[in-house]
């Protein structure tokens, strides 16, 4: 073995001899040595030597030896029977072991088949099954049979195995490298043998004895049989070594194992919580793992008191193997078959059956590899047993082993046969059932609430009482004839009438089963998230406007029935519409357009190139760079670096293009659109918006021709459109969308916005075209307001809706405000956007350092200089910018109180730095996010994060924020913040509580608290702390109780690895330098191209090369990230992945190319464009003709289909996946011809938006949701959409 290859010690074998080598040494050693104590009897070593060569003579002169098979059918626990093994090993034969219990049928099978010379039956009596003549006794050698064994087959024919000596002997040396190194085993030591010596696992408790001249104590079969009192035994008789399965020592009382030392357990999953209970110091215990055909056992694992239970690592002269269905070895974390190879492979009896079960394994170059037919996890520490592949299951991603669900249900009061199988519903479902057979008396209600409180969710069956099991000839269950469906059409709805019958249908469509009656919940029966939506979804076909939250609200199959019948039913909500592709002649005016605001990128790049250039032109080697003139470089860095500049440049070419646009409807892909899509991204080609900015947005907002009240504090960004109205003493906190416009279909929606005096709009909302926000009125964070919000009210929601008619008041009256906090504001904005400025300055004065500028003299000589140090001087500007940005957010947090602050004060300033540089710095230090350095760095920051907290990129003010351990912050959410309101700013303290999840988008406003356990969705908002509770799960805007059970998963693989898991996922999070890297080369290149036009061109050509040089990187960077992507991941699919596996690490990295490459580089200037759309082709997604896309978060673009003419609106997440339970679970989002997702809305896996449809702003579409053809929704979660902005 090297430490690079764990799984492989085929070349670490013992030297080869035979059992009765090692025997004879055990002899030799401690011929007085007790071998054999029966309770009855006790042998020596020597004695028992010579009682076994009495029989090898016995043998040998009735013709009987080496080659030969002979049966052994003796009493278990007693001498003679291992004598007889002895024996007959020593007379050159393989023994053939039937359990004296097994029927004769069993015995007249097995010994047919191995085609025995010989039985040695009760009072070592031979009993020849041929004629022979006597001949020489003849020792074995290592490649003849020891014994052969039979196992069950699928069949109903049990299997020959057939074990040499060198396997055997090889299992039990390789056993001794492993067990009790610091104190071998010895005469001193007694052994325990209970099994049968049918089962293969009785060669190792024999050999567990003899190899070390240890003492072999037999016990009682009956006594093993009944389990309960081995415990007594084993103190009894002194016991230090026992070799059992865990089912049986379970049952043992603590003190039994006194004596033991020795604890081998096998045969059966070892359950997490035995583990803690058996280890103790003094103590070895080990799990081991082994087929009979590979020779007992294969691995084996010393287990500890805490981690997981593994199988371990393959014993000195085995080899393992870990492979998908294909035969192809899988990455380490992901799951797959065992294939076993080496010194411990046995052979079949049967030929065929031996060519197709230890076939060669082309693809790992054995030429014999045994298939277990058993899945593990890959773990180069240490195996984990996945269960049977043929008895695995998996539902909803998480895999289940049926023998467990048995045993549960095997356990229950009045329960005499058990099984439990996996089963579809008419709608694709799978469903987990319990199969029972039952005595009178049985209370199915009081087992279902045992089985909830004994077993993980994801393991309760629905149970079905039945007749009988049905079983094959073999005796194990067939469980493919085991009843199903549990009910008839027919009979659904027996009782039922009207629409409750009609519901029982469409329930038992879903869940495969019944409501007995109109108090049945449908919860209780099966139901959750993703069926109440396909519930929904067929409900819909009759009733349109049926939601998702209206099954929560109404679970009860009668209510749930009134509910439906108080709805209109039929078609009358239904648009008749037909939604067009986007004209070719608008996508090719988009191509230019892109161009066009390259162009006006341009001059910016090229102020930044010679601002470099005179900056470095100093330095030895560098003489030659080109240098403009003081009176042209001084007004460009005026124009085009400084705030002031930027934002009258960008509010010049703004309102030139969009003079004369008028408010009402227009076409997609009409001349407003496009004159309006322009206008919206030729502001972040001018970097008007960038946080140098952020202090001056409310003049910024006047320029672009806004009318703004004094003291507005305005904390997002104003509509290019200018048509915004904000009162005097108004307060919109960051991230409000107030553009005034959105694409419905093949519509453009525009209108005004309007914010009356002292209203307030939290964060993250949406003021739709013709939103009007009354005095002293407040609208909660996440909502959409399409219509009139009335004053001094409170509305919630999407659309929003009054909450209370009073709206929580300024914390108190507003403060006085010295003007020059307003210049303090924008000192600080304008220095932390010099952050990267000098994380560049660094990175690229390290590279100079560094590189040989010997003979340099130009641009293509200055790159090849600095080629080899790109990485180098990445890693020193990016680590200079995250320790700036630490530095920040400390200084800021620091001393830092909760509560109520002016806004134009010390206190105020440094939450707003705080939130700012840390919203930036989740693009300048992305690789950094989502990673396993987040928790720690958030800790650095100021942050009190517990032990293996999963963190992507989250926002929070670090000082006030405290995360439980082993929560999840998915993607964007946002933990506190701060709330503005009457010239104050309110920042508070905010916890998380242990496993608790935060969805993606999902908000923690100040003060909240998220309990222990919980859930907040997608797109949610965390409740008030009065209605918070413990492991409560929580969905909307206003957040609405959710009922969810908790899904099962191998926390091994998800909240506690092992450390090789933890290395391997730093390996892939390192990587993530790689595309950071390419980003800076980028630049450099662009840079130095630009340098090369300046100097050789002059600044007006540089200018126009620069335009289409920008587009050429973008697409090259677009390039880049999809090559990146298929090499990564591939294909995506359908599927669960848990959080320690490879996929996803490498998922992560194929998006922080997305992110870090294509979406500066690209995708920002390219939204909306045909060039998006032919990229996300080119990442596999399907893409209709004429799409008008502003969004790039597609996460698995595979998993993508957007029709022809659809319609997706910027701020929206294509959610094609889920990471609750710390397990990635994917499905396809299909958006049909003609489809609209509106604004800052997120549908998620496995839902689909109708042809034509509309989902509109600020709306989640739940998981498995069909949204119906030429219907109109809204909401968190989407309901049916009838108020201002809908259509009807």
């Amino acid at each position: 073995m090297t430490p690079s290859q764990p799984l492989l010690r085929a070349d670490e074998a013992p030297a080869a001899r035979t059992l009765v080598d090692v025997f004879a040494e055990s002899v030799a050693a401690f011929p007085d040595a007790t071998a054999l104590d029966s309770g009855q009897e006790r042998l020596t070593y020597a004695e028992l030597a010579e009682a076994a060569d009495e029989l090898a003579d016995e043998l040998a002169a009735r013709g009987v030896g080496r080659g030969d098979r002979v049966g052994v059918r003796l009493p278990s626990g007693t001498t003679d029977l291992y004598v007889a093994i002895l024996g007959i090993l020593h007379a050159g034969a393989a023994y053939v072991p039937v359990d004296a219990d097994d029927p004769d049928e069993r015995a007249r099978l097995v010994f047919g088949e191995a085609g025995v010379a010989a039985v040695v039956g009760a009072g070592l009596a031979v009993e020849l099954r041929r004629t022979a003549t006597a001949r020489e006794r003849e020792e074995p050698r290592v490649g003849d049979d020891a014994w052969i064994i039979f196992t069950s087959g699928s069949t109903g024919t049990p299997k020959g195995v057939a074990v040499t000596h060198r396997n055997a002997a090889a299992f039990v040396d390789a056993e001794a490298r492993m067990f009790l190194q610091d104190d071998p085993l010895g005469p001193q030591d007694r052994v325990m043998a209970g099994l049968s010596v049918a089962f293969d696992a009785s060669c190792e408790e024999m050999w567990l004895a003899w190899r070390y001249a240890a003492c072999l104590v037999p016990a009682p079969r009956a006594l093993v049989k009944s389990g309960m009192d081995v415990g007594p035994w084993l103190s009894a008789n002194r016991v230090t070594v026992v070799s059992t399965v865990p089912t049986l020592v379970s049952l043992w009382p603590d003190d039994s194992l006194e004596r033991v030392r020795l604890l081998i357990l096998g045969g059966e999953a070892v359950p997490p919580g035995l583990a803690p209970r058996l280890v103790r110091e003094g103590r070895e215990v080990w799990n081991t793992y082994g087929p009979t055909e590979a020779t007992v056992v294969a691995c084996g694992a010393q287990l500890s008191a805490d981690g997981p239970v593994r199988i371990g690592l393959p014993l000195d002269g085995w080899d393992l193997a870990v492979v998908d269905p294909a035969g192809r070895p899988v990455p380490v974390g992901e799951t797959g078959e065992l294939i076993i190879g080496g010194v411990g492979l046995a052979r079949y009896l049967d030929p065929a059956k031996d060519a197709e079960k230890y076939a060669p394994m082309p693809s790992l170059g054995w030429e014999r590899a045994y298939r277990s037919g058993d899945l593990v996890v890959h773990d180069p520490e240490g195996l984990l047993f996945g269960g049977r592949v043929d008895d695995q299951v998996k539902i909803g991603g998480r895999r289940i082993e049926l023998g467990e669900v048995d045993s549960a249900l095997l356990g229950l009061p009045g329960v005499v046969g058990a099984a439990a199988a996996v089963r579809t519903t008419g709608t694709g479902n799978k469903l987990l059932v319990g199969y029972v057979t039952v005595v009178d008396g049985f209370d199915l209600a009081a087992c279902m609430a045992s089985l909830r409180a004994d077993l993980p969710a994801a393991l309760v069956p629905r149970l079905a009482v039945v007749d009988d099991i049905p079983t094959r000839t073999s005796g194990k269950v067939d469980r493919d004839a085991l009843p199903w469906p549990l009910t008839t059409p027919d009979a659904v709805g027996s009782g039922l009438e009207g629409t409750p019958a009609r519901l029982a249908q469409l329930w038992h469509e879903v869940l495969g089963a019944a409501p007995e009656s109109v108090d049945t919940d449908f919860f209780d029966v099966g139901g959750g998230s993703l069926t109440a939506a396909q519930l929904v979804t067929l409900v819909r076909r009759t009733h349109p406007d049926v939601a998702v939250g209206d099954v929560y609200d109404h679970p009860m199959l009668g209510a749930m029935a009134t509910y439906v019948d108080s709805l209109a039913a039929g078609t009358d909500r239904v648009l008749e519409r037909e939604i067009a592709p986007i004209p070719v002649k608008t996508q090719a005016g988009q191509l230019l357009g892109v161009l066009g605001l390259r162009l006006l990128a341009a001059p910016r790049w090229l102020t930044w190139v010679a601002l470099g250039a005179w900056a470095g032109s100093g330095i030895d080697g560098l003489g030659w760079l080109p240098v403009l003139p003081g009176w042209l470089l001084a007004p460009a860095v005026l124009a085009f670096l400084t705030p002031p500049g930027r934002m009258l440049l960008a509010a010049g070419v703004v309102r030139a293009v969009l003079a004369g646009i008028e408010e009402g409807e227009h076409p997609r892909g009409g001349k407003v659109h496009l004159r309006l899509w322009f206008a919206e991204r030729a502001p972040d080609q001018l970097a008007a918006t960038a946080v140098s900015g952020a202090a001056l947005m409310t003049w910024y907002a006047r320029l672009l021709g806004c009318r703004v009240g004094r003291h507005v504090d305005l904390h997002s960004l104003p509509p290019v459109t200018g048509r915004l109205r904000l009162g005097a003493g108004c307060s919109i906190e960051p991230e409000v969308d107030l553009s005034g416009y959105w694409v419905d279909g093949d519509v453009v929606r525009l209108g005004s916005v309007r914010v009356g005096k002292r209203a307030r709009v939290g964060t993250r909302s949406m003021l739709g075209p013709g939103a009007v926000v009354g005095a002293d009125a407040e609208v909660a964070p996440g909502s959409a307001v399409l219509g009139a919000v009335p004053e001094g009210e409170f509305w919630s929601g999407s659309p929003a809706h009054r909450v209370s008619g009073d709206a929580r008041g300024p914390w108190s009256d507003r403060p006085a405000g010295r003007p020059a906090w307003v210049a303090a504001y924008a000192v600080v904005g304008l220095a932390l956007s010099l952050l990267p400025a000098v994380g560049v300055l660094a990175g690229a004065g390290a590279a100079l350092l560094a590189a040989d500028l010997r003979g340099v003299d130009g641009p293509g000589g200055l790159l090849v200089a600095l080629l080899p140090w790109v990485v180098p001087g990445t890693v020193v500007g990016w680590l200079v910018v995250a320790l700036l940005v630490l530095a920040v957010v400390r200084l800021c947090g620091a001393g830092l109180e909760a509560g109520v602050h002016p806004v134009r004060s010390l206190a105020a300033l440094r939450v707003w730095a705080t939130m700012r540089v840390l919203d930036d710095a989740r693009t300048w230090l992305f690789p950094l996010y989502s990673s396993s350095l987040t928790p720690r760095w958030l800790r650095l920051l100021g942050a009190r994060i517990g032990a293996d907290v999963e963190a992507s990129t989250v926002l929070m003010v670090p000082s006030m924020t405290t995360v439980g351990e082993q929560a999840f912050l998915a993607d964007d959410t946002l933990i506190g913040g701060y709330e503005l309101g009457g010239g104050w700013l309110r920042v508070e303290r905010v916890k998380v509580g242990k496993r608790s999840f935060v969805g993606n988008s999902g908000m923690a406003a100040p003060g909240r608290k998220v309990p222990k356990r919980a859930l907040v969705a997608v797109l949610s908002a965390a409740p008030n702390r009065k209605s918070a509770r413990k492991g409560e799960s929580w969905l909307g805007s206003p957040p609405a109780l959710l009922r969810r059970a908790s899904e099962l998963a191998d926390d091994s693989r998800t909240f506690a690895p092992p450390t090789s898991l933890r290395v391997a996922r730093a390996a892939w999070e390192l990587a993530r330098v790689l595309p950071l890297a390419l980003s800076v080369l980028l630049h450099a290149v662009v840079g130095l191209v630009t340098l090369w036009a300046l100097g050789a061109a002059g600044p007006v050509v540089a200018v126009l090369l620069l335009g289409p040089l920008l587009v050429a990187a973008g697409v090259l960077a677009a390039g880049v990230t999809t090559a990146a992507k298929w090499l990564l991941v591939g294909r995506h699919r359908p599927g669960h992945h848990p959080l320690w596996s490879s996929f996803v690490w490498r998922n992560e990295l194929a998006d922080t190319f997305v992110e870090v490459l294509a979406a500066p580089w690209f995708a920002g200037v390219a939204s909306g464009t045909p060039l998006l759309t032919g990229w996300f082709r080119s990442m596999g997604a399907r893409i209709g003709r004429g799409v008008w896309c502003e969004s790039y978060w597609l996460p698995e673009p595979d998993l993508v289909e957007l029709g022809d003419g659809c319609v997706v609106n910027p701020g929206t997440v294509v959610q094609t996946h889920l990471f609750h339970d710390r397990v990635l679970a994917t499905d396809a989002v299909r958006i049909r011809r003609g489809g609209t997702l509106g604004p800052h809305s997120v549908v998620l896996p496995a839902a689909t938006i109708g042809r034509h449809a509309t989902v509109g702003p600020v709306s989640l579409v739940m998981r498995g949701e069909s949204v119906p053809d030429k219907t109109v929704w809204i909401g968190n979660p989407i309901g049916p959409w009838t108020g201002p902005g809908g259509a009807a």
